[in-house]
C-alpha cells in the first residue's frame, strides 16, 4: 500500500473523514483512489464533479510529498486507518481519523489505556489527585494519555513520567511543534517513553477549533476518561460527552460544591454521565483490573468437556483478566457466541464477571 496516497488522501479538499473512508470501501486502497477515472469517481456517494477534480488533479500528491519527507527525516510512523497498527479502539469511532502521525515507543493498542483530563487552570487539589492517581497505577501496566495542555494535562503526563508509567500527549497541531512551547522538555520525555500523536500534519498551528477534534482521540484511544477538575464549561467536558458517545466508561473525581474547578465533574456525576470515584482504587475495581506483578501461574482444574472455543478463553484469561471485546479479538471468537462460552464457564465456577464486562479466573 502506498504510503504517499495515503498521506494524499486527507489533503483533498471536500473529503473529510466519512467520505475518504467510502472512497476506500469502494476502491479498496488509497492508490487506487488517484488512479480512478472520473467517471469511476463519480460513482461514490457524496463525490460531485467538483471533489472528483480535486482528486484528479495533483494538489494533494505534491502536498503528501512534503510530509513524506518530515515523517522520514524525524522517524514519524504514519498510521492508516487500515493499517494493523492502527489504534483498534479508536478504528471502532464513527468520526475516527482516516489518518495519524505518531512519534513513540508504545503500542496505541496496548492492553490498558486511560485518558486524563481537566481545567487549564488545576489546583493543587487536582495536581495531588493526579498524583496519586500515576502512583496508584504504576504497578498495573497501563498507558496514560491526555493533551498536553496547561493543568491537569501536563500535571497528568508529569506524573506519569515520574512513576515511570508510558504516557502518550495528543496534540492540536502538526508534529513539527509543540504547543505550549514550555511543555517541549516534557513532550522530548514523553517521546522515549510513551509518545506524541496528531492527525494534523506538518504546519497545522494549534487553532481554537483544532481541540475539539483532538479532544474525540483522547476520549477514542482509550478504555476509560477520567475527570479530575473540570470547571462547568471547557474541553474536559468536550472529551467526556465524546467518550459517553463513543460507549466508554467515563469517571469523574468529586469536588466541594464551592469549587469552581470541580463544576463540571460535579455536574457529571449528579447528570450520571460520569461514575463518581473518591480514589484510584474505586477506578481499579471498576474496570476490573489487577496488579501485574510476577505471580506463579494460575494452576486451574477443568471440568472435563469445555469445548475448544471455551478452552481458548480459559488459556487467555490466565494471563491477565480482559473486557469482553478484548476477549473477541484475542480469541477470534464473534461476541454473540463469546458470551454465551463465558456464561457458561461463569456457571462453572471456572470465572467471575466484574463491572464493566471484565472477566477474570476465579
Amino acid at each position: 500500500m502506498s504510503l504517499i496516497h495515503n498521506i494524499a488522501l486527507t489533503f483533498i479538499p471536500e473529503v473529510g473523514h466519512v467520505t475518504a473512508k467510502n472512497l476506500l470501501g469502494h476502491f479498496g486502497s488509497a492508490e487506487a483512489i488517484f488512479k480512478a477515472k472520473r467517471h469511476e469517481l463519480l460513482q461514490v456517494s457524496g463525490i460531485g464533479p467538483q471533489t472528483a477534480g480535486h482528486i484528479l488533479n495533483n494538489n494533494a500528491l505534491q502536498e503528501a510529498e512534503k510530509q513524506l519527507r518530515f515523517v522520514e527525516q524525524h522517524q514519524v510512523k504514519v498510521l492508516f486507518f487500515t493499517d494493523d497498527d492502527y489504534p483498534k479502539r479508536l478504528r471502532n469511532c464513527f468520526d475516527a481519523p482516516i489518518l495519524l502521525y505518531y512519534k513513540g515507543t508504545v503500542d496505541l493498542n496496548h492492553p490498558r489505556i486511560i485518558s486524563v483530563v481537566g481545567t487549564r487552570r488545576a489546583t493543587e487539589y487536582g495536581r495531588q489527585l493526579c498524583r496519586q492517581l500515576a502512583e496508584a497505577l504504576a504497578s498495573y501496566n497501563v498507558i496514560i494519555v491526555s493533551g498536553l495542555a496547561f493543568g491537569i494535562d501536563i500535571a497528568a503526563h508529569k506524573e506519569s513520567l515520574a512513576n515511570d508509567i508510558p504516557t502518550i500527549g495528543v496534540l492540536a497541531h502538526g508534529l513539527d511543534r509543540i504547543y505550549p512551547p514550555l511543555h517541549q522538555p516534557v513532550a522530548q520525555k514523553m517521546a522515549l517513553n510513551g509518545g506524541l500523536l496528531t492527525e494534523f500534519p506538518l504546519k497545522t498551528i494549534p487553532d481554537k477549533e483544532n481541540f475539539p477534534q483532538r479532544n474525540r482521540i483522547i476520549a477514542g484511544i482509550s478504555d476509560a476518561t477520567i475527570l479530575v477538575e473540570a470547571t462547568a464549561k471547557g474541553g474536559a467536558l468536550i472529551t467526556a460527552d465524546i467518550a459517553n458517545s463513543y460507549n466508554r466508561d467515563v469517571y469523574a473525581f468529586p469536588g466541594r460544591a464551592t469549587d469552581v474547578s470541580s463544576e463540571g465533574c460535579n455536574f457529571l456525576i449528579k447528570t450520571n454521565r460520569a461514575a463518581l470515584i473518591n480514589h484510584t482504587k474505586d477506578l481499579i475495581y471498576q474496570l476490573g483490573w489487577e496488579e501485574m506483578t510476577p505471580k506463579k501461574i494460575q494452576q486451574i482444574q477443568l471440568p472435563l468437556g469445555l469445548s475448544e472455543e471455551e478452552l481458548r478463553v480459559v488459556e487467555l484469561l490466565k494471563i491477565s483478566s480482559a473486557r469482553i471485546d478484548e476477549l473477541s479479538i484475542q480469541s477470534n471468537i464473534p461476541q454473540s457466541k463469546l458470551a454465551m462460552y463465558l456464561l457458561n464457564l461463569e456457571m462453572q465456577g471456572i470465572l467471575v464477571a466484574l463491572p464493566g464486562k471484565v472477566y477474570r479466573l476465579n
